[in-house]
């Protein structure tokens, strides 16, 4: 799927350009000028853990293979933008995201027989991003209704679906998570002034700096160190 937003994106940049190429005039030619600006943002991620090992990992009894696999969601969000160089923005961006990560287990039954289980993790974010946006100037001649733009930012996210107090059965454990959770922020993107409203579309990534994972010395958790957030999504804003 996410091989697939890719190409799409490429093919959107590429039919803009060819569109730009046939001496389209130069619009929202003030908008830059503008201390705040406020909109909306729709989005695909892709959510994954970083899984650390204990030290001497022990294969005991059951568990042989851990392994963290991603998973695809949405968000959707408000933007407020404030103006502090001609090039430099700095952005709110208060999110709701919905997804899951999976965590795959290879365990061992009997002596000759093993058995692929995997912990469904899901989280609803409420994200609360400070970015900083740098812009190019925008492109010349031709392209004039468009520019570059590189983010980097911080993040404090609190999962309204966490299941850190929920008991599981031995049936049904769960992988319990701690609610909170810190991110730092990257990414690049693209400005496009059309006719009415700017439309932007924007790559980031996000590295979790806090181990979620609340430890409940259960077969799924002992060999683990610590689990920390990893997250892409690929974002389009209406301002």
């Amino acid at each position: 799927m996410q091989r697939n937003i890719y190409i799409l994106m490429i093919i959107f940049l590429l039919s803009f350009s060819r569109l730009s190429a046939q001496f389209l005039p130069v619009n929202l030619p003030n908008y830059d000028q503008k201390q705040w600006h406020f909109g909306f943002t729709l989005g695909m991620n892709t959510m994954n853990f970083n899984l650390y090992p204990v030290d001497n990992m022990v294969y005991d009894s059951t568990v042989i293979i851990i392994q963290p696999t991603k998973s695809q969601g949405f968000n959707i969000g408000i933007v407020a933008n404030k103006r502090l160089a001609p090039y430099l923005d700095l952005r709110f961006v208060p999110t709701l995201s919905f997804g899951q990560r999976n965590i795959d287990y290879i365990i061992k039954t009997s002596v000759t027989e093993e058995e692929k289980i995997t912990k469904i993790v899901e989280s609803t974010f409420l994200d609360f991003p400070l970015t900083l946006k740098y812009k190019s100037k925008r492109f010349d001649k031709n392209l004039n209704n468009m520019r570059v733009y590189v983010l980097g930012g911080a993040r404090y996210s609190i999962d309204l679906a966490s299941q850190k107090k929920k008991k599981g059965t031995s049936e049904d454990i769960v992988i319990k998570l701690n609610p909170h959770d810190f991110m730092l922020t990257t990414g690049v993107g693209f400005d496009f002034y059309l006719s009415y409203f700017k439309l932007g579309i924007e790559l980031q990534m996000a590295y979790g700096l806090v181990n979620v994972l609340n430890q409940d010395e259960t077969i799924y958790t002992t060999n683990m160190e610590k689990l920390t957030s990893k997250m892409a999504w690929i974002t389009f804003t209406f301002e």
